[in-house]
């Protein structure tokens, strides 16, 4: 069994990274073989909307003709059995780099037919870990639930399953004091980083034993 992950973070050590080691470490339980690729080391961008994955007998038809970094990737996903994707929430969106990587994933695989059909050559297992520094307030007051889930439905499209862990309330800086934070409880916050984050991380473990399951 082989479980790819991508980090949609900038930060290689930062919240989004260690939960995607932890889910990486629970397949790695499971005796998969895994690889974590950060999506910030590569260059690529969005789709260019130039269609060759669509030509009919074209050479290119299912397959995203730009070659830049992502061609490594997708071929690797091609041969995983499973994909966890994590990305920290900026703005009510995961990051450009995340939403531009999905763009070229999911449009070489969709085809404009009645069935709306999927080129993706099987099914695999996929999850995606959110983090976020809003609370668990803030987030149901905003649709963050049903983002989520839009992002799950999508996922179960191509790829046959998929399942999400949502982590709230992250702690973001090593120092608060030296950042304009005055809009945040920080003890409440260093309580949860300390009381929480770790029952999340056993929860990504979980996550990621899961996918082999």
């Amino acid at each position: 069994m082989k479980v790819i992950g991508i980090n949609g973070s900038p930060r290689k050590s930062g919240n989004t990274a260690i939960l995607l080691g932890k889910a990486l470490a629970g397949a790695d339980s499971k005796k998969a073989e895994t690889e974590l690729i950060h999506l910030y080391d590569l260059n690529f961008k969005g789709c260019i909307s130039c269609f060759a994955c669509k030509k009919l007998k074209g050479k290119s038809y299912g397959k995203c003709i730009v070659a830049d970094d992502l061609l490594g990737v997708f071929k690797k996903i091609e041969s995983a059995d499973a994909l966890v994707l994590g990305s920290p929430i900026y703005f009510g969106e995961v990051t450009g780099e995340m939403r531009s990587f999905l763009e070229r994933l999911f449009f070489q695989y969709h085809v404009y037919d009645n069935e709306r059909s999927v080129l993706f050559p099987k099914k695999i297992k996929t999850g995606f870990i959110f983090t976020m520094n809003a609370p668990e307030r803030v987030t149901k007051d905003i649709g963050y639930e049903q983002k989520f889930k839009g992002y799950e439905g999508i996922l179960k499209h191509f790829f046959g399953s998929s399942k999400t862990l949502a982590v709230m309330d992250t702690w973001q800086f090593d120092d608060y004091s030296k950042y304009m934070t005055t809009g945040f409880n920080i003890e409440a916050k260093a309580k949860r980083r300390d009381e929480i984050f770790p029952v999340d991380c056993e929860k990504a473990y979980q996550f990621g034993a899961d996918l082999i399951d």
